[in-house]
């Protein structure tokens, strides 16, 4: 296991794992909005944010993308969770911020679990625009 930057070669398992992850994590929204979202991820956020990839044997497996001090996203494989990797990611990602922020919805009850258990604590709630969901915004501090 590795944890390594983001290469353009790295598209395809990093979309799989997103859109494995999306079903898992985020059934509840519409499959419109699930393929625009994909469409950004490939053409807005991977190009301008920082993303950290994590590999299995050399098979990229999941990854966390940042701006700045906020997690933009954090997808593995569905086989994969479960097994620290969605918190090595998260140590990653500490080792160059002291504060990070996410945003999760509501029904995510995976990633809700997932950031609780890791020690985030809620900031505020917000409606989501574009799908009318409920989102909640969480910070980890790290002391």
């Amino acid at each position: 296991m590795s944890i390594r930057k983001y290469r353009e070669s790295d598209l395809s398992a990093v979309l799989s794992a997103w859109e494995n992850a999306q079903c898992l994590a985020h059934p509840f929204l519409s499959e419109d909005f699930q393929a625009q979202e994909k469409k950004n991820v490939r053409d807005l956020y991977l190009p301008n944010v920082e993303t950290w990839v994590i590999e299995v044997d050399g098979v990229v497996v999941g990854f966390v993308s940042l701006i700045q001090n906020e997690i933009g996203g954090l997808f593995l494989q569905p086989t994969h969770i479960g097994k620290n990797f969605g918190k090595m990611l998260v140590d990653k990602a500490l080792e160059f911020h002291n504060e990070l922020i996410v945003e999760v919805f509501e029904k995510n009850i995976v990633g809700r679990k997932f950031y609780a258990k890791y020690g985030f604590r809620f900031v505020a709630e917000k409606t989501h625009e574009q799908t009318g969901e409920r989102v909640f915004r969480l910070r980890f501090l790290n002391e």
